[in-house]
């Protein structure tokens, strides 16, 4: 989406925020014996409350109103009657729309004292995501963003998972551009466009470059690696980067 009118800028930031308070909420309820079922269920309260709908139930079917992954789960984890347990590396993806307009964020947390390479990996995706934000600026190559996050990953010794991407957001969860990559590719060198829309979402791996889906249809999985995740929403403008998802926005 290109976002143009002030009601594009004033929609674009509402689901932002709602989805941004959402994700910090059940970070802040992630605790050791919450189930991630419990944990969804709050978040299904907060969709309604604001009077917006959950992304992945809403256009997918996804048995969820978010997708919350553990330690081996990558992405699209379902939230059923798994226990947080202490230690635990916790995903949480949120997304949603309202009024027409969608956002999408999420975050891997360590949930109380974890192994210090997870801690590592969460803290390494958010200096990964914030060396491509700076990159992300009309006239700038969408590959610049990916080889950012890339260069990021291997100054710490780790990697990045090359078959999840990110993409545009705006009138629907995924639009153009399809994909952009967490490294560089010369198939990724669309010049960015003021008023674009991105989901800008590395995800930093401590070895392996790719994930596989799980027996369930939804649940994206590595073998031995831990991965961390760390994506928002981001209106690419001139005047620089606007984060639809920071709470306060």
């Amino acid at each position: 989406m290109i976002a143009k009118t002030e009601e594009d800028y004033n929609g674009l930031k509402e689901i932002g925020k709602i989805c941004g308070s959402i994700r910090d909420e059940l970070v802040r309820c992630a605790k050791p014996g919450m189930t991630t079922k419990e944990l969804d269920e709050i978040a299904g309260e907060m969709f309604k409350k604001a009077g917006a709908q959950s992304a992945p139930k809403g256009e997918y079917d996804f048995p969820g109103y978010t997708c919350i992954s553990i330690n081996e789960e990558v992405a699209h984890g379902i939230p059923g009657d798994q226990t947080i347990q202490e230690g635990d590396l916790v995903n949480i993806d949120v997304s949603g729309s309202k009024n027409g307009y969608f956002a999408d964020t999420g975050i891997s947390i360590v949930v109380g004292k974890g192994e210090i390479i997870l801690q590592k990996i969460c803290d390494v995706a958010k200096e990964a995501f914030d060396a491509g934000l700076k990159k992300a600026k009309p006239g700038s190559r969408k590959s610049a963003l990916g080889k950012a996050a890339h260069n990021v990953a291997k100054r710490h010794g780790l990697t990045v998972i090359k078959n999840l991407t990110g993409h545009g957001i705006g009138r629907s969860i995924h639009e153009e551009p399809e994909h952009i990559f967490n490294y560089y590719s010369h198939e990724d060198d669309e010049i960015l466009k003021d008023g674009m829309v991105i989901a800008f979402e590395p995800f930093i791996s401590t070895f392996e470059e790719e994930v596989f889906q799980s027996e369930d249809g939804w649940t994206l999985l590595t073998d031995e690696s831990f991965v961390a995740q760390y994506e928002h929403t981001i209106i690419l403008t001139k005047e620089g980067p606007i984060i639809t998802t920071l709470p306060e926005h």
